[in-house]
């Protein structure tokens, strides 16, 4: 009982927190649903302005794409790994940890989850093993759901940054 009347919050602004969270992170789910949704649509519905807007951010290499259905995927498998990933880290993200929780798990984690990224490219960058579509695109998803356990919380407390006068003056 050694916290002061300063650090109080109300159960009625907890609340109000919370559901924003709960708002921050299903749109958060929605954006990137439709990003890593128009990387896979983009080939087969035909749409070539998507598939050269993915042209600016991945080198579109056609033998280390994944392909359906014949059709060549928007971006590499390694930045397909990387944006599944993130959708999959940022939907399972509140089975694990309260969507409101702003502190940031340890920094290493996120070091880590680059070093399977950083082995299996160096080990084909130096011609000691030729990596696959299966370890590009797992070494991406691994990064991708340790960038997810940071997104989610950096995006709760800028949207709660930016909206803080307003929840507290309600």
């Amino acid at each position: 009982m050694t916290e002061s009347a300063s650090s109080f919050v109300s159960l009625d602004l907890r609340r109000r927190l919370r559901d924003q969270a709960w708002r921050v992170w299903l749109i958060t789910t929605f954006i990137v649903l439709a990003w890593t949704g128009s990387i896979v649509a983009a080939p087969l519905l035909g749409l070539p302005s998507v598939f050269s807007f993915f042209g600016y951010i991945c080198h579109q290499i056609p033998e280390r794409s994944l392909h359906v259905a014949g059709h060549q995927m928007a971006v590499c498998s390694r930045c397909f790994g990387v944006y599944f990933g993130l959708f999959a880290g940022i939907v399972t993200y509140p089975l694990w940890r309260p969507v409101d929780e702003i502190e940031p798990i340890a920094r290493i984690w996120l070091f880590l989850s680059l070093i399977p990224i950083a082995i299996d490219w160096s080990l084909t960058v130096f011609r000691i093993w030729e990596n696959t579509h299966i370890s590009r695109f797992v070494t991406g998803m691994i990064l991708g759901v340790g960038c997810a356990t940071f997104i989610v919380p950096a995006l709760v407390e800028i949207t709660r940054n930016f909206s803080g006068r307003r929840l507290r003056s309600q």
